[in-house]
């Protein structure tokens, strides 16, 4: 192929049994797709003859070849058979008998689980996307550190979040930055639990999960000494959600008129006022309430 040329060797047998296989032809050295159609059509049709006739036994197990100008083949041996060719032993290379020098079974026990094990796992056991499955059949060690985090949530719903975080916002900042290194697996799911117990926001999480993954650290310990933990207070939280609404007067108006992005505008004023740390889930359902 290197030199703009092509050389096909076509196998062809015909039987009256799908159980049995026919003697085979070759055809040798074919070196265009049209030359090699017709030199199968032109077997097809011959060795069909010969049987057909009566003839099967003038079938040949040989090579052929293929002549351009007659449009026929020909042929050029009948040396096919292993003993045609002369197989000898190489003194010099040794018999391997691979079932005394290895323990096969052993072997078997330590191969790590193939893709299509691996995807079933992640489907039913851990509730995980495909497209998430496949970014771990493609990183091997993406893929066991993931487990090993799965194994200290437990729970389904924590271990597809963990992936969540995992796949979009790690990735997505290892691809920033090259110093960018995957934490400990005991961080990292202490992370998880405490976005799913809203002790942190979301926005919180992505900024600590940036964070350990340069120098790893306690998430728990981090999020305490910058402030990052979520008020869910509602008595405080109620103080300072009745102060944005009597300061914001037309926001409210604009949402008793069925402006609902206006509720937005209101819960956001209060993660200002307390500088992110209110959780947003009960700045909402405080504000639904004082607003009836």
């Amino acid at each position: 192929m290197e030199k703009g040329e092509m050389r096909v060797e076509a196998n062809i047998s015909v039987s009256k049994s799908q159980k049995v296989l026919g003697t085979k032809v070759e055809v040798k050295n074919l070196n265009s797709f049209r030359s090699v159609e017709r030199a199968i059509l032109y077997e097809l049709n011959r060795i069909t003859e010969l049987e057909e006739s009566g003839k099967g036994t003038e079938v040949a197990q040989e090579t052929r070849g293929w002549d351009e100008g007659k449009q026929k083949t020909f042929s050029q041996r009948k040396k096919e058979s292993s003993e045609d060719y002369r197989y000898f032993p190489e003194p010099d290379l040794p018999k391997l008998k691979l079932h005394e020098a290895f323990n096969l079974e052993k072997m078997k026990s330590k191969l790590p689980e193939l893709p299509e094990a691996l995807r079933g796992k992640y489907r039913t056991s851990f509730g995980l996307k495909d497209e998430d499955i496949e970014v771990y059949i493609n990183d091997p060690v993406l893929s066991l550190w993931f487990e090993a985090v799965a194994n200290i949530l437990q729970e389904q719903s924590k271990i597809r979040l963990a992936s969540n975080y995992l796949t979009s916002d790690f990735l997505g900042l290892k691809k920033a930055n090259s110093e960018i290194r995957l934490p400990s697996i005991e961080n990292f799911a202490e992370l998880i639990n405490l976005v799913y117990d809203e002790k942190i926001s979301s926005r919180a999480a992505k900024d600590i999960l940036a964070m350990i993954s340069i120098k790893d650290n306690s998430p728990l310990k981090i999020a305490i000494e910058k402030n990052l933990l979520q008020n869910s207070d509602e008595g405080g939280i109620i103080k300072i959600a009745q102060k944005i609404i009597d300061v914001n007067p037309k926001i409210v108006a604009d949402y008793k008129g069925g402006k609902e992005q206006a509720l937005q505008s209101l819960i956001g004023a209060i993660m200002k006022e307390t500088k992110g740390s209110a959780n947003p889930a009960v700045a909402k359902k405080i504000l639904l309430s004082l607003l009836k």
